[in-house]
């Protein structure tokens, strides 16, 4: 609870002038605080402590607040685990659609006194954080405690840094406060190889320098936060390297890099895996959960959300018959391949004999829309954020929603490791008995051990090889997908994955008619009013097509956002040039 306070604190010296004199004649002429120059200020340690507070709400969204989204649906207009809602639907506005004026995050490094206000960007963030570095040192603090915040500060500057290259490529790199005449305030784009092994040199320093333990217990920055970003940020990057051709060699230093800091999580001790897998979602309170690394917590009448309200009495979307189709069955083989698999023409059918975090993450009821109000677009509702005993209760309705949520955890981590392994062609069985078959063997999930014949995947000894393989993929790296996918599903990276692996192809509705496929019905089973506006693939039964009259296209130039034309003219007009992202 108190973190919750301290963030609000850091808001307010983050976004506030300071005086001596509390609101003295000169008050509203004093520097921002987030250029305290003040020695006094950053000799205090709890005072550095709270004003890195102010970074959090930036980087660990959770479930939002209000009835603001997160991270949670993060990638879902364009992704093949939800169905298309929206027009040519690639993201909530029309960003990615057409080249905005401005907005999305592009702004030129301006100091702060000429930041409009309300205005946040990628560089914004960026000078907060080369701010912080530069003053830490100020007060000469011992070594250690100089070292831990440099870490601290290095990591958000790397974790931004990351997200900017994530969404536009090649960027500007800026390691400094920039005057309002410094030349490099129109730095050309550099290229984003460059910028990443300088996220790389920030990432290494915090991981070396960062506390094991500071501030509240999985509610602060520490060593191990530092080490499972590591391997988020540089799987991702590594695996876009390699797919789409960049550079090889780079590509191999950061899967590397992500196994590395994989490891280190695996052999500190601290972290297991948690014995139910949809407590890591619903859950009141996280504190203390042995697989949560970083969790953000919401309290009653102070901060709330409304992710569980649409799991629980709201219309949603619902999951795909694509994303239903890629779980296991509880002998560990594909639905092409299992004996166990009968069909999925009920709900039920869908949901027995297979992988246990699939009837964890949906309900096993049909959810129609004209047949209960609650209903899901393509009639699989999700279920994975719900929390049964809160569901009638005041804070599970609207945006007053208290559970928990997850931002790391160590299920990701684990995942992470047997994907840049396997990439990297390293991956061996006891790579596999330590992080995916830990999972498998969650309580509840019910999955048998993965296993490998010839570097092939295998279940009890014998090699199998999915018919709906991408054949570009390998088997096994399929199946490490796969594992990634089932155990991550609605937690805000699926779109990032696609992106990564050049597989943005996978949402497509036209290649994929399955991500536009809901439940089986019958129409024998309804009402004609029940039926008004369902539209399915089959004259008399069939599966639900829940947007009858949209389609998820996708082009090569969505792998990248354009930068904003306003962005591109201002330089222009300053003598300089910002090139715009590829068919953009």
């Amino acid at each position: 609870m108190k973190l919750l306070k301290y963030i609000a604190i850091a808001g307010i010296l983050s976004m506030t002038s300071c005086s001596k004199d509390f609101l003295g004649d000169d008050f509203l002429t004093k520097d921002p605080l987030d250029q305290l120059t003040d020695p006094a200020f950053w000799s205090s340690e709890n005072n550095i402590r709270t004003y890195t507070f102010g970074f959090y709400n930036s980087y660990f969204k959770g479930y939002g607040s209000g009835f603001g989204r997160g991270t949670l649906y993060d990638g879902q207009f364009i992704n093949d685990d939800f169905i298309p809602i929206t027009p040519n639907e690639i993201v909530v506005d029309q960003f990615v659609i057409n080249v905005p004026t401005s907005g999305g995050g592009w702004s030129p490094v301006l100091p702060a006194n000429q930041i409009p206000t309300g205005v946040t960007s990628y560089y914004s963030r960026i000078r907060k954080a080369n701010h912080f570095i530069n003053s830490v040192p100020i007060a000469e603090l011992a070594e250690e405690v100089q070292n831990h915040w440099l870490g601290v500060g290095r990591f958000f500057r790397g974790l931004e840094y990351a997200n900017f290259v994530n969404a536009f490529g090649d960027v500007p790199y800026i390691d400094r406060v920039l005057t309002e005449d410094d030349p490099d305030l129109y730095r050309p784009r550099d290229s984003r190889v460059y910028v990443m092994d300088k996220v790389l040199e920030d990432f290494r320093f915090a991981a070396e320098h960062v506390r094991t333990s500071d501030g509240p217990a999985q509610q602060a920055v520490n060593k191990y936060v530092v080490l499972a970003f590591m391997s988020r940020v540089f799987l991702f990057e590594g695996t876009w390297l390699k797919y789409h051709g960049i550079d090889e060699a780079k590509a191999t230093e950061y899967l590397e890099a992500a196994k590395w800091a994989a490891e280190q999580v695996i052999t500190s001790g601290a972290f297991s895996v948690s014995n139910n897998y949809r407590d890591l979602f619903a859950s009141e309170s996280l504190k203390g959960n042995v697989e949560v690394i970083l969790f953000k917590e919401y309290a009653e009448g102070i901060l709330s959300h409304s992710a569980m309200s649409y799991n629980n009495l709201e219309r949603q979307a619902g999951i795909s018959k694509n994303a239903i189709d890629s779980y296991l069955l509880s002998d560990g083989l594909p639905i092409g391949l299992s004996p166990l698999y009968e069909n999925d023409r009920t709900v039920a059918n869908a949901l027995r004999d297979r992988d246990g975090r699939l009837q964890q993450t949906i309900a096993p009821q049909l959810r129609m829309m004209n047949v209960v109000s609650n209903f899901a677009l393509s009639g699989y509702a999700v279920q994975k954020f719900l929390n049964e005993s809160l569901r009638n209760q005041t804070v599970g309705t609207g945006s007053l929603n208290i559970t928990d949520a997850p931002i790391i955890r160590y299920g990701e981590v684990l995942v992470n490791y047997a994907e840049a392994a396997a990439e990297l062609e390293t991956l061996t069985q006891s790579d596999l008995d330590r992080t995916i078959n830990l999972l498998r063997n969650r309580p509840g999930v019910g999955l048998p051990r993965l296993e490998l014949v010839g570097n092939q995947p295998a279940i009890n000894g014998v090699p199998y090889d999915d018919p709906a393989r991408d054949p570009s993929v390998p088997g096994l790296l399929w199946e490490i997908r796969r594992e990634r996918r089932s155990e991550l599903m609605f937690e805000g990276l699926r779109l990032n994955d696609l992106r990564r692996w050049k597989k943005l192809e996978y949402a497509d509705t036209d290649k994929n008619p399955t991500n536009n496929r809901g439940a089986y019905i019958v129409k024998a089973d309804y009402t004609a009013e029940q039926l008004n506006g369902i539209t399915i693939d089959g004259a008399n039964e069939g599966y639900i097509i829940p947007s009858a009259s949209i389609k998820r296209t996708v082009e090569d130039k969505f792998y990248l956002d354009p930068i904003p034309l306003d962005q591109i003219s201002l330089y222009e007009s300053n003598g300089a040039k910002l090139e715009q992202n590829p068919e953009w």
